[in-house]
């Protein structure tokens, strides 16, 4: 209880006092105070919209900051989930209720550790905010370690692959997508926002929209340009969009379309995981294999931190083999 008064008195004070100032407060409570004994009377009352309002004016500030709508979904379920489950006034959660919390969540959810270390990495940026806002003293998410993951090599599209599935799309449309998908390494979010007039087939680029309304120019080669065009000199519809349904009214397609269509395939196919986004590892690692920079490859691909684009890109292992043999024997 002590504790707890002690932390309130400083937060309270710390917009007025310089480090030195709080330091010396600090010991003066803990001197003056220590022994006693105090009954609390806090006013829980409306204590849970408190809370949430903190949540909310976080999100308002990512808002400002441009994070896309699916980040924000994400953030805010996650700390409101976070809030509800420990119950208390946000000031007074600790570093150990929190570690509590993921070890429970992750035993209850039997999710995976990469899971639970981005809800660590959400309640980090969510409390060092609070901290930096002077709504809380310190963040209790500092002394949470960044959980260890298992490095988990995932798979690319072989060549064969990729003429396999070619060679049996039925529909000009799919045909289209996957050499455009192969070509330029888009998000299939990117790609189902594309619209006709975006397309330059005299360059042979395009201009996507990507994360946070970040836009961004792509390439594609000559085998996607002309599939392209021949999709669109089959289609009899009016709609802007590059990717329609193939049934009337022949509305844009969208990501499920994409993905359910590609889940077909692969299993017609018998390709284990065909799904849109592993084309854009293939790209990744097929322009590092053959020598890209890996800076042009992050711009090609819209990624904010190297980082990013380093998982994404597999160094083909025989290449390892022959530096191996070429530069130590």
């Amino acid at each position: 209880m002590v504790e707890k008064l002690i932390n309130e008195i400083e937060l309270e004070m710390i917009n007025l006092l310089s480090n030195s100032q709080m330091e010396q407060l600090h010991k003066t409570l803990l001197k003056k105070l220590q022994g006693l004994n105090f009954t609390a009377r806090t006013n829980y009352k409306n204590i849970e919209n408190k809370e949430e309002d903190y949540c909310n004016i976080f999100i308002c500030a990512k808002k400002v900051e441009g994070c896309s709508e699916k980040s924000i979904k994400y953030y805010k379920s996650t700390i409101e989930n976070m809030l509800k489950t420990l119950d208390k006034p946000l000031k007074h959660i600790t570093t150990e209720d929190l570690r509590g919390y993921l070890a429970e969540y992750q035993k209850r959810s039997n999710c995976s550790k990469v899971s639970i270390d981005n809800i660590r990495r959400i309640l980090s940026t969510f409390f060092s905010w609070l901290e930096d806002e002077n709504y809380v003293l310190k963040s209790p998410v500092r002394r949470i370690r960044k959980i260890k993951t298992g490095k988990i090599i995932k798979e690319v599209y072989t060549d064969e692959h990729l003429e396999v599935m070619r060679d049996n799309c039925k529909e000009l449309r799919d045909l289209a997508i996957i050499d455009l998908l192969n070509s330029t390494g888009m998000r299939v979010g990117e790609l189902v926002k594309l619209n006709i007039d975006d397309i330059d087939f005299n360059e042979r680029e395009c201009i996507v929209e990507g994360k946070g309304d970040k836009q961004r120019r792509v390439y594609f080669d000559a085998r996607t340009k002309i599939h392209l065009q021949d999709y669109l000199n089959s289609r009899a519809d009016d709609n802007k969009a590059l990717f329609v349904s193939l049934l009337k009214p022949h509305k844009r397609l969208n990501i499920s379309g994409v993905e359910i269509r590609m889940r077909a395939l692969g299993k017609k196919l018998n390709i284990t995981k065909l799904h849109p986004h592993k084309f854009r590892r293939t790209l990744a690692t097929r322009a590092i294999d053959k020598g890209m920079p890996i800076e042009q490859v992050q711009h090609l691909l819209g990624h904010q931190k190297i980082d990013t684009t380093l998982q994404y890109a597999m160094v083909n292992q025989n290449n390892v083999k022959n530096s191996h043999r070429k530069y130590i024997g």
